[in-house]
């Protein structure tokens, strides 16, 4: 991935509307990574600066520059108010009646929500991880059992039985 990464900066070089860039998590850039939510690497975010989003497309050049041509660029926001729908600007305009205090606490509050969504998600699947491995061990083990019964000598003196019918042995 990451020629093609590389080959789609050097694309939208020096575009005044878009910016195709990377940031090193592990060195100077850990704190920038840090304050916008990279969990893992390679991660791709794209949007408004402010309020990032994961890209969950492609990997492949073709993918990328696709995204980076049609979602990259100028959005509807406080300062691109054209750009919105009539909701949005309704919806833009509530949230610039808001206090700095009291967007902050909506913030939070959404964050704190999704935190939890993320968390309560993970849990679910330790949970499924778990009883995945449980289950896997107990197929494992009931299987064994069976061959352990005596399946392997059934099925010999089966075929046994076929060939002496058919007065082979």
């Amino acid at each position: 991935m990451k020629a093609d990464w590389e080959k789609l900066m050097e694309a939208f070089k020096g575009d005044a509307n878009r910016l195709v860039g990377d940031v090193d998590c592990t060195a100077a850039g850990k704190e920038l990574c840090n304050k916008i939510g990279v969990r893992g690497y390679p991660t791709i975010k794209y949007g408004d600066p402010s309020a990032l989003e994961d890209y969950k497309g492609g990997r492949k050049y073709a993918d990328l520059q696709k995204h980076a041509e049609e979602a990259l660029g100028p959005s509807c926001g406080p300062a691109n108010l054209d750009l919105c729908d009539a909701d949005k600007k309704q919806q833009i305009e509530e949230f610039m009646k808001l206090s700095d205090a009291d967007i902050g606490t909506q913030i939070q509050e959404k964050n704190d929500a999704i935190e939890k969504l993320e968390s309560d998600f993970k849990t679910f699947v330790d949970g499924l991880q778990k009883s995945y491995a449980a289950s896997q061990e107990k197929k494992e083990a009931d299987v064994e059992a069976l061959k352990s019964s005596g399946l392997g000598l059934m099925k010999a003196v089966q075929a046994h039985r076929s060939i002496a019918a058919k007065g082979e042995l």
